[in-house]
């Protein structure tokens, strides 16, 4: 079971790297998009063969804000290019509260 939040964080990162995917990877890309769970977390990744943003293109806040929503649920997030050619992102949300984990709660 994933908690609504973190299903939600999820749903909403995946969702932002796929436009992401559409708008800089060029014509026609590869996508695959990976979600398990592993070591009491949800861990995904969006990953393209594409091309990747136009050098000297400005970032623009698509990927801070994916940062922002993974460590709203107590989560982490990379994002870059990769060795071989597209991009990468990875995000791994925790499935029980930050409280618990740490042993500070009483959850």
């Amino acid at each position: 079971p994933v908690p609504p939040a973190v299903g939600a964080a999820a749903y909403r990162l995946v969702q932002e790297a796929l436009t992401n995917a559409v708008r800089h990877a060029g014509p026609e890309p590869a996508v695959r998009v990976d979600l398990r769970e592993e070591d009491g977390a949800l861990r995904l990744s969006v990953t393209d063969d594409g091309t990747g943003p136009t050098p000297g293109t400005t970032p623009g806040f698509g990927l801070v804000g994916m940062r922002e929503r993974a460590r709203s649920v107590g989560g982490t997030l990379d994002a870059g290019p990769r060795a071989g050619g597209g991009f990468q992102v990875t995000a791994t949300l925790p499935l029980t509260p930050a409280t618990t984990r740490e042993g500070t709660g009483t959850g």
